[in-house]
C-alpha cells in the first residue's frame, strides 16, 4: 500500500490499537504517512498491529499498557516522544463494554468501576499527559471515541458504558474550549454498532440480538471499522483545522430511526 500525504509528518498515538477499530486506525494512519504509536493492554496484539504497519512500509512503535494506570500512560507518552520526536494526535479509542454491564439496578459496582476506569479515566490520563506534548508542537488534534448510545436511551441497557460515553462527549466539549485557542482541536466520534471482534463474537452467539439491532439500522448493516477510521483521518489531518468541539455521529442512521 503506497504511503499517502494527508498525515505526512504527524505523530499519532492510538489507544486500543491491538484489534478492531484501533488496529484499522493504526494501519490507515500509517498508510496516510503518520508515525504511529500503537498502544494496547495486550502486548501480542499490538505487536501484530505494528508488524502489519511495518509490512506496508510504515513506521510504528508497539506500546503495552493500561490506560487506566497513570504510570503506564506517562511511560507510553514518554516513549512515543523519545521515538518520534514529538506528538501531534491523540486518538482515544480504547474502551470496553463487558457482558456484566446492565441496568444500574443490577450492575455490580466492580463492573461499573472497571468500565469508567477504562472508558473515561483512560481518556483523562492520555489527555493529561499527551496534551502538553501537543502544545509543544504548537497544536494538534484530540480524537475521542464516544458512542451513539450516549445520545439515545436503550431498552437493553449497558448503563456503565452509556454513562462513560456521555462523559467522553462532555469532556471533549471542555477540552475544545480550553485548548482551541492554543491550536488544539478536540472532537468526539459517536459510532453506531461496529463489526469489531468483540461485538461480532457476542452477536454470533445471540442471533435474536443481532436481528434486533440490524432492524434499527436504516442502512441495513453494521458499521465497519473503516467507516470510522476515514472520519478519524480527516480529524487528524490539517483538513479539519476549523472542526473543534464537534460530536460526529456515524451510525448508519440508527439514531434517526423513530420506528
Amino acid at each position: 500500500m503506497p504511503l499517502g500525504q494527508r498525515l505526512e509528518g504527524k505523530v499519532c498515538l492510538i489507544t486500543g490499537a491491538g484489534s478492531g477499530m484501533g488496529r484499522a486506525a493504526a494501519l490507515e494512519f500509517s498508510s496516510q504517512g503518520a508515525d504511529v504509536a500503537a498502544c494496547d493492554l495486550k502486548a501480542d496484539a499490538v505487536q501484530e498491529s505494528v508488524r502489519l504497519i511495518k509490512d506496508q512500509g510504515g513506521r510504528a512503535l508497539a506500546l503495552s499498557g493500561d490506560v487506566s494506570r497513570e504510570e503506564d500512560v506517562k511511560r507510553m507518552i514518554r516513549e512515543t516522544v523519545q521515538a518520534f520526536g514529538g506528538l501531534d494526535v491523540l486518538y482515544n479509542n480504547a474502551g470496553i463494554f463487558p457482558s456484566d454491564d446492565h441496568s444500574v439496578i443490577d450492575t455490580e459496582e466492580k463492573a461499573w468501576d472497571r468500565v469508567l476506569a477504562i472508558n473515561v479515566k483512560g481518556v483523562y490520563l492520555v489527555c493529561k499527559h499527551g496534551i502538553p506534548e501537543l502544545l509543544k508542537r504548537g497544536g494538534g488534534s484530540v480524537i475521542n471515541i464516544a458512542s451513539f448510545v450516549a445520545l439515545v436511551g436503550c431498552s437493553v441497557p449497558q448503563d456503565a458504558y452509556t454513562a462513560s460515553k456521555g462523559a467522553v462527549i462532555a469532556l471533549t466539549k471542555s477540552l475544545a474550549v480550553q485548548f482551541g485557542p492554543k491550536g488544539i482541536r478536540s472532537n468526539a466520534v459517536c459510532p453506531g454498532p461496529i463489526e469489531t471482534p468483540l461485538l461480532t463474537e457476542w452477536l454470533l452467539k445471540e442471533p435474536a440480538e443481532k436481528a434486533k439491532r440490524l432492524n434499527r439500522i436504516p442502512m441495513g448493516r453494521f458499521g465497519r471499522p473503516e467507516d470510522i477510521v476515514q472520519l478519524a483521518v480527516y480529524l487528524a489531518s490539517n483538513e479539519s483545522s476549523w472542526t473543534n468541539g464537534a460530536v460526529l455521529v456515524v451510525d448508519g442512521g440508527i439514531t434517526s430511526n423513530y420506528f
